[in-house]
């Protein structure tokens, strides 16, 4: 495991001043009796919002308020924070219970996501505002190679229903075909139907994953077929 901490610094290029900083931020709540990450959380997930803010309004000068909120949204919400724990390898550092270790706790996207928003608020505490500036831009730079606004912000639900009210004024129905795999790790599979017939299936590992990739499914034989 200290191997794991030492790469760890390696890989944001960054080496705390207070170390046990960095072991409270990768400690998850399940372990007993150990200092937890979720006050660090808390305060990795506001400075995180400055500093994506701050790019955001920089990088994009000519857009309004209500469209940066969006864009900082799909940046820090809990599917992108835990691909950037992921990209930098928090998972083999983190330390979870053994319970938490069984049930896979380390492919979790809540538990990788906070593990990383902790991960930064121990970075401000011990280096302040820069230094978590830069390494949290580092990350999402090396990661999100361009932001493609059109990409972050694709709601497949929602342009679904904009065209089937539209096309056939009526909106998309969603329902639970199918639930597989254990209750750690559920795969769901989401029929969709537009006026009672079922027009698309999506599969994901949460229902809301599994809701947009039916929409996504549906927009492109709708738009495809012009129906």
């Amino acid at each position: 495991m200290q191997n794991s901490i030492e790469n760890l610094q390696k890989r944001i290029n960054y080496r705390f001043v207070l170390p046990k900083l960095l072991k409270t931020a990768l400690t998850h709540r399940s372990v007993k009796g150990a200092e937890n990450n979720e006050r660090l959380e808390f305060l990795g997930d506001a400075a995180l919002d400055l500093i994506v803010g701050e790019y955001l309004y920089a990088r994009f000068s000519t857009c309004g308020e209500g469209y940066l909120t969006k864009l900082r949204a799909a940046l820090v919400n809990e599917e992108t924070l835990a691909k950037i724990a992921l990209f930098l390898k928090l998972d083999s550092a983190l330390f979870l219970s053994a319970s938490e270790t069984r049930n896979q706790g380390r492919e979790k996207p809540s538990i990788l996501a906070d593990a990383y928003e902790a991960l930064i608020g121990a970075i401000y505490l011990d280096g302040g505002l820069d230094a978590a500036r830069r390494c949290a831009l580092s990350a999402q730079e090396a990661l999100f190679k361009e932001i493609d606004p059109a990409r972050l912000l694709s709601d497949y639900k929602t342009r679904l229903q904009e065209l089937t009210q539209a096309r056939f004024g009526v909106v998309p129905e969603y329902r639970v075909a199918a639930e597989s795999g254990p209750a750690h790790k559920k795969e769901f599979e989401i029929a969709l139907s537009v006026g009672g017939a079922d027009i698309a299936l999506g599969r994901g590992g949460s229902k809301k994953a599994a809701e947009q990739e039916a929409a996504k499914t549906a927009l492109i034989a709708l738009e495809t077929n012009g129906e």
